[in-house]
């Protein structure tokens, strides 16, 4: 039997502020969640370390026709439970996916039908042609048919209405780690998959997964060796970390950028002091809010520098990011009060703002310094903060006048943000994370363009296009792209992602000396 907790046992302990909200590969389009299911489950192409893709469960694809892509299948793999892997699962999956519940619709919104062409081969049929088909599908994790039928989880867990089913608490994948226990908010461990059909690059045979949601007590955690490696380190911890000879900081560039949206949909907003209309429809007040967030200062003392201010909703790293556009409005008070006075408001008005409070980098205190910030102008913002496991149901069914959110393109494309965050809505799946309703059918048919188009320099056009559309019409009010801080026992070797993954497949601990 192995010892829990002993270096040569090869078992990582990880603390992070959070937990995943639930094993369900298709209840949360989260990266935490999909960053921890996915060393269970596996989707047909996969990345690496660089975040290339690679054959995973399809060993080859290749488009058929400007619409179709066949995937051929890989053979010989098993479930966790010894149920072989077959074209069944996979078209079982989509439909799973694509069905009532999901919060991965916008992955498969643009399919039109998956084929079964054998056993070891599907057709996808997109609406259109969909060059990036294989990057989109990076993050759909394929289920087990009859497990899911035999256990009553052929549904995805909803987590707009808190609904659970046995995909929450038990898991069936074929990835490199099988669920061992599932303690939500407590502790859910892992053991290595032994009969992995891929090679699994680390030595580790055991991870322990705890959520520290303090700071101080998750830095406590690694600097006495009670957890291997924390996420995120708090900035203001850093140095102390680094300087113990023991413990080390690994930073990077992320790829999420965080940014506030607000309701545009509605008549009267759901939690404001302005009754009979909604003042988030008026570009003016929108504008007002924007000059009126510092985020110099925010970078500069809440972030501690480890941030960079964006005017777009992508940042660098994601294709079609263009720098030059990245410009934005002035920070100036003065001329938010303006606004707000020629909107109708000259002693501002009211309005409560969703914040999650363990999810992003110092999410709390940047919704803290928006307020204070907006305070300045007469806005009064009534601050709610709370844990993302009841922030995200909350927000997700749309419960909100204004919150905070944070995306990582799930293809490392501008398309991903374009078709998830400022597309409009509708019940396929687009739009399906533009919490707010911000539509714009300008960006739309520029959305689906840019989906179906080969031409790098007119796709990239079209992406700059849709991105100043959104940013004229004040759409969402983009913060920053935030900074990976991760902190890591000098005895574990791990790869730093900048989507923020953790696999635990790259993973190592070195033998005492």
């Amino acid at each position: 039997m192995i010892a829990m907790g002993s270096a040569s046992a090869q078992t990582i302990r990880i603390g992070n502020q959070g937990d995943a909200l639930s094993m369900d590969p298709h209840s949360l389009n989260e990266s935490l969640q999909l960053s921890v299911t996915n060393n269970v489950y596996e989707p047909l192409v996969g990345r690496d370390k660089n975040l290339k893709l690679v054959p995973a469960l399809a060993t080859s694809w290749k488009q058929t026709s400007p619409n179709v892509w066949r995937f051929e299948l890989r053979k010989g793999v098993k479930f966790h439970d010894g149920a072989p892997f077959t074209a069944d699962d996979v078209l079982f999956t989509f439909a799973r996916a694509s069905g009532e519940g999901s919060d991965m619709k916008s992955y498969t919104n643009d399919v039109k039908e998956v084929r079964k062409v054998n056993d070891f081969a599907v057709e996808v049929e997109t609406k259109g042609p969909f060059p990036i088909l294989p990057d989109v599908l990076s993050l759909l994790f394929i289920m087990n048919k009859k497990w899911a039928e035999d256990n009553q989880a052929t549904r995805p867990v909803d987590r707009r209405k808190g609904i659970e089913n046995a995909a929450s608490f038990r898991a069936n994948g074929t990835g490199p780690f099988r669920l061992r226990e599932r303690q939500p908010n407590v502790r859910t461990s892992f053991v290595r998959n032994g009969s992995y059909w891929g090679k699994i690059e680390g030595n580790v045979l055991n991870v322990e997964y705890t959520p520290i949601g303090n700071d101080a007590t998750r830095v406590a955690a690694l600097l006495s060796g009670q957890v291997d490696v924390i996420e995120p380190v708090p900035l203001q911890d850093v140095a102390r970390i680094n300087a113990t000879g023991k413990t080390k900081v690994m930073q990077g560039p992320e790829l999420r950028t965080i940014f506030l949206g607000m309701d545009q949909k509605r008549d009267e907003l759901l939690y404001s002091n302005v009754k009979g209309k909604n003042p988030f429809k008026d570009k003016r007040v929108r504008q007002a809010f924007y000059q009126a967030i510092d985020i110099n200062t925010i970078q500069r003392v809440v972030m501690r520098g480890a941030s960079k201010p964006m005017a777009l909703m992508v940042g660098p790293g994601i294709n079609g990011y263009n720098d030059a556009v990245n410009k934005r409005l002035p920070y100036d008070p003065e001329a938010a009060k303006k606004l707000l006075a020629e909107a109708g408001y000259p002693s501002g008005f009211e309005v409560t703002l969703n914040c999650p409070n363990d999810r992003y980098v110092n999410d709390g205190d940047i919704c803290q310094a928006v307020a204070a910030n907006l305070a300045r102008v007469g806005v009064k913002i009534n601050l709610q903060a709370e844990t993302k496991g009841t922030y995200f149901p909350k927000v997700l069914r749309r419960d909100t006048s204004f919150y905070m959110l944070g995306w990582t393109p799930g293809t490392y494309d501008s398309h991903n943000a374009l078709n998830a965050l400022m597309r409009c809505v509708d019940d396929k799946g687009s739009g399906q994370f533009n919490l707010g309703a911000y539509c714009n059918p300008k960006v739309d048919e520029l959305t689906v363009r840019i989906q179906s188009e080969t031409d790098k320099a007119k796709r990239d056009a079209m992406i700059a296009e849709a991105f100043k559309l959104h940013t004229d019409d004040i759409g969402h009010l983009p913060l920053h792209q935030q900074a990976l801080a991760w902190g890591v026992s000098n005895n574990v070797e791990l790869v730093q992602l900048a989507d923020n993954f953790m696999p635990f497949r790259f993973m190592s601990v070195k033998s005492p000396k």
